[in-house]
């Protein structure tokens, strides 16, 4: 049975900024349950919640494109406390620090006028492609050890996101828990055709960006590794955004390569009973999916 660390609200101690040489021990402070540090990895904006504790390694998790759509609004929504492991909070590419001039109007400018190419490829791609940079900073500043795996979790397009992380193969994943997820550029713009009653205009471009992305059509490279990366699809059985097909055709082609030679105790699809896209929107739904996460990352180290 899984037991999780105790649950009681720690104290928080807010460090706003910190140079470029520091080290996660030092971040940890005697009496302070948790440190919560906004800083640069390898260029990307970020924050670090740091236990009094660590004894797992770090776990990255990237927020959507909805609420909760910062690295804060995420750390808030989802500190998992819980879980003895420094967690990082980068941000996805033109979001939050990194938004465009223009903010949001730049954002429905490029959304309007080629979704794949001038949002989901830099914002969803980019994160995935710079995450090995970001593992690398982490093992400069002594978060974690040269080849440690770390977990990963994602939401909506920061689920996309991690879901491209495990096709490339390229940043050793322990564990990985996706909600509401995007299972590629197929699925995204469904979900745009759905919301802005057009029709996406495909050009040769996108189409081989959706082939890439497609997390159905690599479930052989995402099942890789001995073992696999211990996978959580969570997903509301209310979202409107992309609804529960995706992630059940994500499990179903995915579940042969673990139960043929691992068994499917490495993967579970979750569907969560009135749970909306924006999961932070329904208290109960956004409980019991901290408590979920949670008893993954712990379980799955």
């Amino acid at each position: 049975m899984t037991t999780l660390a105790d649950t009681t609200t720690p104290e928080i101690r807010e460090i706003t900024s910190v140079g470029g040489s520091f080290r996660c021990a030092q971040l940890q402070r005697a009496g302070d349950a948790v440190v919560t540090v906004d800083t640069m990895l390898a260029g990307v904006p970020a924050i670090l919640r740091v236990p009094r504790h660590i004894s797992r390694p770090p776990i990255v998790l990237w927020h959507g494109f909805g609420a909760p759509a910062s690295e804060r609004a995420l750390m808030e929504a989802l500190p998992l406390d819980d879980v003895p492991a420094v967690k990082v909070y980068p941000g996805l590419p033109l979001f939050g620090a990194r938004a465009p001039a223009g903010g949001n109007k730049e954002l429905a400018r490029r959304q309007s006028r080629d979704f794949a190419i001038l949002l989901f490829e830099p914002a969803v791609v980019g994160a995935a492609d710079e995450l090995s940079s970001v593992v690398a900073a982490l093992e400069q500043h002594g978060c974690m050890t040269s080849g440690q795996r770390i977990g990963l979790f994602g939401f909506s397009g920061g689920g996309a996101a991690a879901l491209i992380t495990l096709i490339q193969g390229k940043v050793a994943v322990s564990a990985a828990v996706l909600v509401n997820a995007s299972t590629g550029l197929n699925a995204s713009v469904d979900a745009l055709q759905r919301a802005m009653h057009r029709p996406y205009a495909w050009t040769p471009a996108s189409r081989a960006l959706a082939d890439e992305t497609d997390a159905v059509r690599h479930a052989a490279d995402i099942a890789r590794g001995n073992p696999p990366p211990a996978l959580l699809i969570v997903q509301g059985d209310a979202d409107t955004v992309l609804t529960s097909k995706p992630a059940i055709a994500l499990h179903d082609a995915l579940l042969p390569y673990y139960r043929r030679a691992y068994g499917d105790a490495r993967l579970r699809l979750v569907l969560v009973p009135r749970m909306p896209h924006g999961w932070t929107d329904d208290k109960t739904a956004a409980t019991e999916l901290r408590h979920q996460a949670a008893a993954w990352f712990v379980r799955y180290p």
